[in-house]
């Protein structure tokens, strides 16, 4: 056997790994996102403003602006999105994704970026997994309480302005007063809790969302609380619901160290039936 021989079957035995850890991470993907579907409710209760009047004036507003009265209350939600994401401020490149948000069971968030070298994975809430041309892995998360405190944020702050029935008085949910414009609700789900706070523009819409969130986005790369959060804009009426179909979002939100490494602009939300576990 010769030298080159021997590094080509190491080569191929190599590429072979890979695509069989591709393979599984896909079918973890399908399977997530399959287990997530099947928590949309199958009989829906529908929106009665009288569910909301014991809470803070500011969240009758948001709830009052983002579902119409009679609308079936779906907790689980599909999200087409294209736009730019940011690995190097201040840099973008195009990205697509598509996503599935179930609060507070999980989310899956599948992405590719589009242009230079080609960058695709998932983030869910046990996992990060990102790879370059599509098998050589540059991020692998996952499975530590960081993780998952750091990911439910994420899918926390997304229902509020994606599937706010999610947030309607319930077990672990907690909505405060902070002023006349400016909510709080605690989302709890075991050890787990996250306080969001919503600022409202004058008619109800949602224009801003913020939170502590648990991040090692820093230069330390060291788990930590620190500011993250948003814009929302152009709202669109989605099946008794009013969305958001452009979002910002960043680190060190509403300091000067603030940088909106994502834009999405949505090109469709579903709220999917229910899909039964295999």
């Amino acid at each position: 056997m010769t030298v080159l021989t021997f590094f080509l079957g190491i080569l191929a035995l190599l590429l072979v790994a890979l695509v069989l850890l591709r393979y599984y991470d896909y079918r973890a993907e399908a399977q997530e996102w399959q287990r997530l579907r099947s928590k949309q409710p199958l009989q829906p209760a529908r929106f009665d403003p009288v569910m909301v009047t014991e809470l803070p004036v500011a969240a009758q507003r948001y709830f009052a602006y983002t579902i119409a009265p009679g609308t079936p209350l779906l907790n689980v939600a599909e999200i087409d999105m294209k736009g730019r994401f940011s690995l190097k401020p201040p840099e973008y490149l195009p990205m697509e994704a598509r996503q599935i948000l179930a609060l507070p069971h999980g989310f899956v968030w599948k992405m590719h970026l589009i242009g230079g070298l080609p960058v695709s994975g998932s983030d869910t809430g046990s996992w990060t997994r990102f790879r370059i041309l599509g098998l050589v892995p540059v991020a692998r998360a996952g499975g530590e309480a960081d993780h998952t405190r750091s990911a439910f944020g994420r899918y926390v702050i997304e229902a509020l302005f994606w599937t706010p029935a999610a947030l309607l008085p319930g077990p672990g949910i907690t909505w405060e007063s902070v002023s006349e414009n400016v909510a709080r609700v605690t989302v709890t789900k075991g050890e787990l809790s996250q306080a969001v706070e919503i600022t409202l523009g004058d008619d109800g819409r949602p224009v801003e969302v913020s939170m502590m969130r648990w991040s090692n986005a820093n230069p330390q790369k060291t788990y930590r609380l620190q500011p993250f959060g948003g814009t929302l804009s152009d709202f669109r009426d989605v099946s008794g619901y009013r969305l958001p179909f452009r979002v910002e979002g960043g680190n060190m939100f509403g300091t000067g160290e603030y940088f909106p490494f994502y834009k999405a602009e949505v090109t469709a939300i579903r709220f999917p039936s229910p899909s039964p576990l295999q």
